[in-house]
């Protein structure tokens, strides 16, 4: 038998490593500016078109490389970052593994330009495939400049499996923030099918987070400080009445690392426990400072993820400074559970006579009697009594129940007639909930999911006949969104004109808004778009779904009624009626329940 095991050629083994350490541009994009913080530089420009897909250029003013170097930097394991293993436990620099640019050669086309500071003239070299086409001398200036074309040219079927190009620019725009944030004395800016996205100046750390997320962050975050001789923590957390729905602005810094951590996601989260809700995310910018060897950073290819020696330490040390960060500028509420409130009474004058209290009876009250039978009752006693007696007199004995995993039966299933459903009652339950009585039982009505279906049935509809009727401003609005936020909303621009918004891009991340839907016309623009785009990503999740469905599940959410809000008589009746002819009325359209219904025969067995 033949020996069937052998070697595999550089170029195929770059493919197979290029699989792990570049899945998509924005990989590239991440490993290529980390290079350039490598090199010491103090302005990084980062330029990509078509979401990376036909160009990734990175400038920096670096310490540039010699001649031999810049060969020897497309060689497999080639890194000036280490010499030997015992190194790995002192690491301080963002790469170290001498893989990223023979990763990045092997799938695209490499253009470098470089020069050191004690060089007169540079060098350039052209890659294609792990294979150099030509390295010549190149008038340059001091530091790096490298362009990688036609990203994953030789491996189609990468490419063919890449995103949208508003998707891929997103996740560029994520890994460029994760380099910015950790690095606010460096110059970086970001420029997207020559458009101006980012002009970041060298700064301070909380001027860098309002460079990147706009001017409102400037009051929604307050300041983290911890220092012991183990640990540093530095940094800003959200204040809670500013948490999302979704984790959008969370961020660790591990030496100036960005890092991924469920367990230290789990301390700010415990922090938090007393001020948000439990589908509440709050925003937070935290750096922490710990000596290299007390942690291991070589666990995957991408680095974000990290073990500490000691990880109970560092939990109980974060926790405790986001605690203290949030007291201090009185963010969490302070309860003493100990203090004995019975003797809580308000102080009297002396003056002041002390009487026993007393009650008056009228012996001829009866609350069943018509209004005008007896002189002594009161009409509004005799309205609350009888809307009392005809609830629990109207419930017939037939049992139907409602299955919740099937469409709610129509009204007609539900109430004799149109005369009867008028006649049932409804009141509403803890600011959450509609409850009223049908035949068979009673029906338990979740007030926000249901609006949601009535929202998202009617914008469905209007979207397909292009019905949707727009309130006009009397003064234009113009508003400025980060650049995230900006991308997002101009890839979906004409679906979101189908909804009733009537918005023109203006450029530099903004928008003129001269309209808005009829619904949300009493609506902020800017707080009713803001959520609109974070209910956008929240339903994110399901791919499957449209753009144009996406997007009207969102508003739908976003001008839905609220849990907390209270509904007067009508508004209830009116949302019943409404729910009840919509196609699917027992459930939202994020599949969750509207209805519960209770059966007689289950409320009796209660009381067995």
């Amino acid at each position: 038998m033949s020996d069937i095991i052998k070697l595999l050629p550089d170029s195929v083994a770059n493919q197979i490593a290029a699989g792990e350490v570049i899945q998509r541009p924005a990989s590239a994009v991440k490993e290529l500016i980390e290079n350039a913080v490598d090199a010491n530089s103090t302005r990084i420009q980062l330029a990509v078109k078509d979401a990376g897909r036909t160009l990734i250029r990175v400038i920096d003013n670096g310490s540039g490389m010699s001649e031999t170097d810049a060969r020897m930097s497309f060689e497999r394991h080639a890194t000036s970052k280490i010499n030997d293993a015992q190194q790995l436990f002192s690491i301080t620099t963002k790469g170290f593994r001498g893989e990223a640019l023979a990763s990045i050669a092997a799938v695209a086309q490499v253009d470098m330009q470089t020069r050191s500071h004690h060089q007169d003239v540079g060098t350039r070299i052209l890659i294609e495939g792990s294979r150099v086409k030509s390295q010549n001398p190149e008038a340059c200036p001091v530091g790096t400049s490298i362009a990688v074309r036609n990203l994953f040219f030789n491996v189609p079927a990468r490419r063919n499996f890449l995103k949208s190009d508003p998707v891929e620019l997103r996740h560029i725009i994520e890994e460029f923030h994760r380099v910015a944030l950790a690095h606010p004395d460096i110059a970086f800016s970001l420029t997207h099918n020559d458009n101006a996205l980012f002009d970041l100046p060298a700064g301070k750390r909380k001027q860098r987070i309002v460079g990147i997320f706009g001017e409102k962050f400037n009051e929604r975050i307050v300041p983290v400080e911890e220092e012991t001789p183990v640990l540093k923590i530095e940094g800003f957390v959200g204040k809670p009445e500013f948490s999302r729905k979704t984790r959008g602005e969370q961020y660790f810094f591990v030496n100036n690392r960005f890092i991924k951590s469920g367990y230290l996601n789990h301390a700010v989260n415990i922090a938090y426990q007393e001020l948000l809700q439990s589908s509440d995310y709050p925003a937070y910018f935290l750096y922490l400072q710990i000596d290299p060897a007390e942690i291991d950073i070589n666990i995957h290819p991408t680095k974000t993820e990290i073990k500490f020696k000691d990880e109970k330490l560092v939990y109980a040390m974060l926790n405790s400074a986001v605690k203290r960060a949030l007291g201090r500028f009185n963010l969490t509420p302070t309860l003493d559970f100990e203090r004995e409130t019975s003797f809580d009474f308000p102080e009297q004058p002396n003056s002041r006579e002390v009487r026993p209290p007393t009650i008056d009876i009228n012996p001829d009250y009866n609350p069943f009697r018509q209004p005008g039978g007896n002189q002594g009752v009161k009409s509004g006693h005799s309205e609350a009594f009888r809307k009392l007696r005809d609830m629990y007199e109207g419930v017939q004995n037939d049992v139907q129940t409602i299955q919740q995993d099937s469409t709610v039966p129509g009204t007609a299933a539900l109430f004799n007639s149109d005369e009867e459903k008028n006649e049932y009652p409804c009141f509403q339950m803890h600011q959450k909930y509609i409850v009223t009585s049908i035949r068979s039982g009673i029906l338990w009505i979740h007030q926000q999911r249901a609006h949601e279906r009535v929202l998202y049935e009617q914008l469905v509809a209007n979207m397909a006949h292009n019905k949707q009727a727009t309130q006009q401003a009397l003064f234009p609005d113009t508003l400025r969104f980060t650049a995230a936020e900006s991308e997002l909303l101009r890839s979906m621009l004409p679906e979101v004109r189908q909804l009733g918004f009537d918005l023109e891009e203006m450029g530099n991340q903004g928008f003129v808004v001269n309209g808005l839907p009829v619904d949300a016309a009493h609506r902020d623009p800017r707080s009713l778009i803001e959520e609109l785009l974070e209910q956008y990503q929240l339903h994110g999740a399901k791919e499957t779904l449209r753009t144009s469905d996406r997007l009207a599940r969102s508003l739908a959410a976003t001008l839905a009624i609220k849990t907390g809000q209270r509904l007067q008589q009508e508004e209830m009746r009116d949302l019943l009626d409404r729910l009840f002819g919509c196609e699917v009325p027992g459930r939202s359209p994020s599949g969750k329940p509207t209805i519960v219904s209770f059966t007689l025969d289950e409320i009796d067995a209660k009381f067995d």
